[in-house]
């Protein structure tokens, strides 16, 4: 099975020149996908409700607009977010918004939807926030209402405790057939995975809301999965296995560790399904910072269990000579 491998470009405290080249060399080269965060506000900025945002701080780039530009600059990539918050936009907005992007980018799109978990940018915008079961509850229940609009050849009613649709068509629907896939973002045992088993077609990893890639947490994840499926009637071959992997390519054994410890925020909301071990622990079970070789051996273990894409993130906006590096080295070594 080929690895193919996508980045995710930050979208936070840069600007859009920067943005724009990244994207540009990543379709110059050997690159499978393009990824964008979905947040008002950069996450690792403000940790507080009561954070003063000012202009520095409060940088970020709304995640389907920026999207969209990026589809009209590429060819070939495909295009997506880790991941959209379900609380931001109603689902059938996101649905039709959705079937647009799609028609434009002539089926590169994947909608990535999860959740969403960071209270400050729901107070920043005015939206609501409800408790984490409520907001579980939403999002399976628009989960459910994207993949009926994405389906059906007819208008749409739906009747659910949150979301109601009356005779809404979804027209031009999908140009990926038989639908765009649906990422469910988000590992958490309980809910989210049993979502993803429901209604999903991709599931993925997160390397930020943990520190280390641990071959242990991602076998645990799958195998919590393939219960839930069986439990649905699901076969969960249906489902691509992915990974959002933070990486540093580096011969220095500090560089390396400081850039485990460093490896952004760590949400504490039960939908990511952290890793809550210790950054010890998290270094003895492996990291995705080293050696080249150190790194290839890491994605050769993750391929041979199954892993069919990996996205790379913690790569400066802009930075088009790493990009190269790693087009290179490391995507040219699955080629």
């Amino acid at each position: 099975m080929k690895m193919e491998f996508g980045v995710q470009v930050n979208c936070y405290e840069t600007d859009w020149s920067e943005i724009s080249k990244t994207i540009l060399a990543m379709e110059k080269g050997n690159w499978n996908s393009l990824w964008f965060a979905d947040h008002f506000l950069p996450p690792h900025a403000l940790s507080s409700k009561d954070d003063p945002v000012d202009a520095e701080k409060g940088n970020a780039f709304e995640g389907f607009t920026i999207l969209a530009a990026a589809a009209g600059m590429t060819k070939s990539l495909r295009l997506g977010h880790l991941v959209l918050g379900n609380t931001y936009r109603n689902p059938g907005l996101v649905a039709k918004m959705a079937t647009t992007l799609d028609q434009v980018s002539e089926g590169r799109f994947t909608l990535s939807l999860g959740a969403a978990w960071y209270e400050r940018e729901h107070l920043a915008y005015g939206w609501a926030f409800p408790s984490m079961k409520e907001r579980s509850d939403r999002f399976e229940e628009a989960c459910e209402l994207i993949k009926l609009l994405f389906k059906s050849k007819t208008p749409v009613d739906f009747r659910g405790e949150y979301y109601q649709l009356e005779q809404a068509p979804m027209s031009p629907g999908c140009y990926q057939q038989p639908h765009i896939p649906l990422l469910v973002g988000g590992t958490g045992e309980k809910r989210t995975l049993l979502t993803l088993a429901k209604y999903g077609d991709v599931f993925n990893l997160d390397g930020w809301s943990g520190r280390g890639m641990s071959m242990d947490l991602y076998r645990h994840k799958i195998s919590v999965l393939e219960s839930h499926c069986e439990k649905v009637g699901r076969d969960p071959d249906e489902i691509k296995k992915t990974l959002l992997m933070p990486i540093k390519i580096t011969n220095d054994p500090k560089e390396a560790r400081d850039f485990i410890r460093n490896l952004g925020y760590r949400s504490t909301d039960p939908a990511h399904g952290n890793y809550g071990g210790t950054l010890m622990e998290a270094e003895e079970s492996g990291s995705v910072a080293g050696s080249l070789d150190y790194v290839i051996e890491r994605i050769e273990e993750f391929a041979e269990e199954g892993v069919e894409e990996i996205m790379f993130g913690g790569i400066e906006t802009g930075d088009v000579d790493t990009l190269r590096m790693l087009d290179d080295e490391v995507v040219g070594h699955f080629l």
